[in-house]
C-alpha cells in the first residue's frame, strides 16, 4: 500500500527555526557559550591587565618562549604559511621528519606520525586500528576526540566505569570478538586524575588486547623529564601499546601525533583518513613544536615546576575550604554548585584578574560543572597565591 505523501514545504527562514528552541534551552540551563576576543598580550576581553592565566594549557610556558616563536617564524618564512596539501600528496618537510624522529626518541617509541591536531590524531589512530567486528573498551571519562574516534571505528564500543580495572577485565574476558583495543587517557582532562597504566596493561595482556593511551595532559608534565605517563611507568615502547599526544599544550605549539611500534605507525600512515585526506600540519607549527621539545629536553626543571605550582594551588584552595579534586598532574579541578554558578564564578575571577576554565555539560562526563585550573611552570608563587585568594573571594554564595 502506497504511503501518503506529506507536504514538507517550509519558507526558507523556517528551515533552521528549530535552532531557536535549542538556543533558548541552552540559555535556560546556563550552558550558552560565546567566543571571547583576546588582545595581542593574550588577555581576554573584560579581564584585568596582567591577568594570571589558569585557563589555557600552556603548561610549561613555552608558547611565547623566544626560541619557540622564532622557530615558528623561520619555518613560515622558509616553507610557507601552510603545508599546501596532504603530506602524502606533495611530500613532507624536513621539519616534520625531525619532529617525528625527536618526539619518538623523547617518548621512547619506535616511530611517530604528526597530524594537524591532537583531535585528528585520535580519530586517525582509532579508525586505523579498529574495524567492524572488533571490540573497543573505553573509559567513560575519555575526551571527546576519543569518543568520536571510537564511534568512527564501526566496532562494538563498551563504555566502562571510570578507572574500573575489574569492569575492564570482565568486558575483555566475555567478548566475542577476536580483536580488542582498550582506550584511555593517562591524565584525564577534567579532574586531572592519573590512570594506573601498569594495572590496565596487565589486564590487556591477560586478555589479548591492545592499548591506546592519550597522553595529551601527560607529555611535559609526568615523568622526571616530562616524557609522559607511559615512559614514567616504564611502559614506553611496548609492542602492544600506542600513544597519542598533542603539541598544543606542554610544547606550546599546535598539532598532534601518534606514537608506537613502527608497524603501527606505518599502518596509520596508510589507513588513517584524518591523515590521508587532511592538509599537513603548518610548517610554523611543526617548527614551533620542535623548538618547544628541544627546550623541554634542555630544561627538565620546568616539569618539576609545573607540578609544584599545581600542588601549591591545591594546598591553597583546600585550605580555603573549596571542593578540590586530588592533584596528580597539572590540572586542578574545583566543583561548582551549578552551571550558572560556574559561569558567575569564572566571570568574577576574570574581573579580578585571574583567568580560569569553566567546564559545563557536555564537557564534563559526570554532568557536574567545575572550574578547571591549569598550572603553568612560568607562574611565580606570588601569582599562585593571589589566584587562590581571588578564586576564594569570588566563589558564589
Amino acid at each position: 500500500m502506497a504511503q501518503p505523501e506529506h507536504d514538507h514545504q517550509l519558507p526558507p527562514e523556517a528551515v533552521f527555526g528549530w535552532l531557536d528552541d535549542s538556543a533558548r534551552r541552552r540559555e535556560r540551563a546556563g550552558l550558552r557559550r560565546e567566543m571571547r576576543v583576546r588582545d595581542t598580550a593574550g588577555t581576554a576581553a573584560g579581564a584585568a591587565v596582567g591577568a594570571v592565566d589558569l585557563a589555557g594549557n600552556d603548561y610549561l610556558g613555552l608558547s611565547r618562549h623566544p626560541e619557540v616563536t622564532a622557530a615558528a617564524a623561520e619555518a613560515a618564512t622558509v616553507w610557507g604559511a601552510g603545508a599546501g596539501a596532504a603530506r602524502l600528496v606533495t611530500g613532507t618537510t624536513r621539519l616534520h621528519q625531525e619532529l617525528e624522529r625527536e618526539l619518538a626518541a623523547f617518548c621512547g617509541t619506535e616511530a611517530a606520525l604528526v597530524f594537524s591536531s591532537g583531535y585528528l590524531a585520535n580519530l586517525g589512530a582509532l579508525s586505523a586500528l579498529c574495524r567492524p567486528g572488533s571490540l573497543v573498551a573505553a573509559d567513560a571519562a575519555n575526551h571527546a576526540s576519543l569518543i568520536d574516534g571510537c564511534r568512527l571505528t564501526g566496532a562494538e564500543v563498551v563504555d566502562l566505569p571510570h578507572g574500573d580495572a575489574v569492569a575492564l577485565d570482565e568486558a575483555l574476558a566475555t567478548r566475542r570478538q577476536p580483536r580488542a583495543l582498550v582506550v584511555t587517557e593517562s591524565v584525564f582532562s577534567v579532574d586531572g586524575d592519573l590512570v594506573e597504566l601498569p594495572e590496565v596493561l596487565a589486564v590487556c595482556r591477560r586478555r589479548g588486547a591492545g592499548l591506546l593511551v592519550d597522553e595529551a595532559h601527560a607529555l611535559g608534565v609526568i615523568g622526571a623529564r616530562g616524557e609522559g605517563a607511559l615512559g614514567a611507568a616504564g611502559l614506553a615502547g611496548s609492542p602492544d601499546t600506542v600513544a597519542t599526544v598533542t603539541l598544543s599544550k606542554a610544547l606550546g605549539a599546535q598539532g598532534g601525533a601518534v606514537l608506537g611500534p613502527r608497524r603501527v605507525i606505518e599502518h596509520v600512515l596508510n589507513s588513517a583518513r584524518s591523515f590521508l585526506f587532511d592538509t599537513g600540519l603548518a610548517p610554523a607549527c611543526a617548527g614551533g613544536a620542535l623548538a618547544g621539545l628541544r627546550v623541554l629536553r634542555r630544561e627538565p626543571g620546568r616539569v618539576a615546576r609545573v607540578r609544584a605550582v599545581a600542588a601549591r594551588l591545591h594546598t591553597g584552595l583546600t585550605a580555603a575550604g573549596l571542593p578540590v579534586a586530588p592533584v596528580r598532574a597539572a590540572v586542578v579541578s574545583v566543583r561548582a554548585g551549578s552551571a550558572r554558578a560556574a559561569v558567575a564564578w569564572r566571570e568574577g575571577c576574570r574581573a579580578a584578574g585571574v583567568e580560569v576554565g569553566c567546564f559545563r555539560p557536555p564537557s564534563v562526563p559526570d554532568r557536574f560543572s567545575r572550574l578547571r585550573l591549569t598550572a603553568r611552570a612560568d607562574l611565580t608563587d606570588e601569582q599562585v597565591d593571589r589566584a587562590v585568594e581571588v578564586i576564594r573571594a569570588c566563589r558564589p554564595a
